[in-house]
């Protein structure tokens, strides 16, 4: 999804459509890209999945709508099932007889696959990793039935009533802020068309005396001389519920990616909002004066001092 999303934001070209491309399949195309790209370079399939290496279960978007990663056409014949997760605790609700509850249409939840016993009742195998604690972490015990086990995704996904299923974002990156959850995913998605932005990577960080984590943004642009903040905090607050508006924003002339063209949030996260480890131009949010303002090493105190926010801490 990540190597679409690259070449969308390529000038164009007159060569865009020379190629005998007809059909792609792979996994992490946001419906926005999905749109841009098959119009533009006239690809004209495009089969989004999920799924990874060692996962023992996995969805495919063979006929479904644009941005959707997957169907589950039939429960009895599927061993993927969504269930709660609570962002605050890091752990699964259950109920009053100590079972995972299952979500409901367009509820957020963890998926998990169930795993096949040595008797090969319905599920699917999963051989593990190389460490014994490692795949132990990723085990689910008694989740519905006593002595049932279950591979833990670490994804949080959604499944509309027709059996559609939408990625919202990994566990661990989905935050809370004001109360609420927000999605890094989803806020990435929803600010990714603003003009000149290339790539957005959206994480929570720590603002000490504060419960959960504030949004802050990274943004790749085409020009970062000609970023309007203003601008950009009217089309996210148009866009965006007012808790899950970046509080911060940093723009950065790459992105830090994986190998597999994931994004990276850990260093975004220990940095924070500090302008002391922060070399890149650092904004934070006025919500009364409708703008980012910068955070610049010699008035950054002052500034935030001014809005409420406490100096950066570490995360």
């Amino acid at each position: 999804g990540e190597i679409c999303r690259y070449l969308s934001n390529q000038p164009p070209d007159p060569r865009d459509r020379g190629h005998t491309l007809v059909k792609m399949s792979g996994a992490g195309l946001r419906a926005d890209v999905w749109q841009q790209f098959r119009d533009r370079f006239g690809v004209g399939r495009i089969i989004e999945t999920w799924g990874g290496t060692e996962m023992n279960c996995s969805t495919m978007n063979l006929d479904g709508p644009i941005g959707s990663c997957g169907r589950v056409p039939s429960r009895e014949r599927s061993n993927l099932r969504l269930i709660r997760y609570d962002q605050d605790t890091g752990k699964h609700p259950r109920d009053a007889a100590g079972r995972c509850i299952e979500v409901g249409p367009n509820e957020p939840g963890e998926a998990i696959g169930c795993i096949a016993d040595p008797a090969g009742t319905a599920g699917a195998t999963f051989d593990g990793y190389r460490a014994a604690d490692d795949t132990g972490r990723k085990i689910l015990h008694d989740v519905f039935t006593p002595g049932d086990r279950w591979f833990r995704s670490g994804d949080l996904l959604r499944m509309d009533a027709d059996g559609y299923c939408w990625f919202v974002d990994r566990v661990g990156d989905t935050f809370r802020w004001k109360s609420e959850n927000v999605s890094t995913e989803e806020v990435a998605n929803a600010l990714a068309a603003f003009p000149g932005v290339r790539m957005i990577n959206v994480c929570g960080v720590s603002v000490p005396g504060t419960e959960g984590r504030a949004g802050l943004a990274a943004l790749e642009l085409d020009d970062a001389a000609a970023f309007d903040p203003a601008a950009f905090y009217r089309y996210a607050a148009e866009r965006l519920p007012g808790y899950a508006v970046p509080l911060f924003l940093r723009l950065t002339p790459s992105t830090d990616l994986t190998a597999s063209f994931k994004l990276r949030k850990t260093e975004l996260r220990r940095e924070g909002y500090d302008p002391a480890l922060v070399r890149e131009p650092l904004f934070v949010l006025d919500e009364t004066a409708g703008r980012y303002l910068p955070l610049q090493p010699d008035t950054a105190a002052a500034t935030l001092a001014r809005l409420g926010i406490p100096p950066f801490g570490g995360d």
